[in-house]
């Protein structure tokens, strides 16, 4: 396996193990059809067996403090997307994705991670067995065309909602998961880099 800086010829191969790699996850659809751009720098992997895209890793950075992570101190990186192909996974390439960005973003003088990800267990586990600490959360809301009744209307005449995405970000989340079918935490996970180099 080659851990490598992804390459625009790469982006079918990552669109698809994205993909494949969020089917089975809360993020089951959210589907991009071509590979992001970033307005900031980024570190931008990809993990390839045999020609195959079976794992990415990219990472938005800062320059100046504040642009691109939501909360901490110093420099920090966002990772966007980390997935490995599902005919791929257990074999550490996440880890070893994670490593390479990890030192690559110390070169680059960042002193923190920064991650979001929703309530899939084994997902989270990673990232706690990984060093990434969790810091705060967020509901995402789903509601479909009966649950938006009563709760979100159009001020647009003639534009009738079927179905909407929120966040909430009140206290009671519970209310939130018991009123409506879809919702999931969004969880900001961090991790200190500095303390890699003690």
């Amino acid at each position: 396996m080659e851990i490598r800086e992804y390459h625009p010829h790469d982006e079918i191969g990552w669109v698809r193990c994205r993909v494949l790699s969020f089917l089975d996850t809360a993020y089951f659809d959210h589907v991009l059809q071509k590979k992001e751009k970033y307005e900031n720098p980024s570190i931008e992997l990809v993990a390839v067996i045999e020609g195959q895209v079976v794992g990415l890793l990219d990472i938005e950075y800062e320059r100046m403090e504040g642009t691109v992570c939501s909360r901490g101190t110093g420099l920090g990186g966002m990772i966007w997307h980390v997935a490995v192909h599902p005919d791929f996974r257990r074999k550490r390439i996440g880890k070893r994705l994670l490593q390479e960005a990890e030192r690559k973003a110390m070169e680059k003088n960042l002193n923190r991670l920064e991650a979001w990800t929703r309530d899939d267990d084994w997902v989270n586990k990673w990232y706690e067995k990984n060093g990434f600490h969790k810091v705060n959360s967020y509901l995402h809301v789903y509601l479909n065309k009966i649950e938006l009744e009563g709760n979100i209307k159009s001020e647009l005449p003639n534009l009738l909602p079927v179905q909407a995405f929120t966040h909430y970000v009140g206290e009671d989340k519970e209310k939130m998961k018991s009123k409506f079918n879809r919702v999931h935490e969004c969880v900001c996970y961090e991790k200190n880099l500095e303390a890699l180099n003690e």
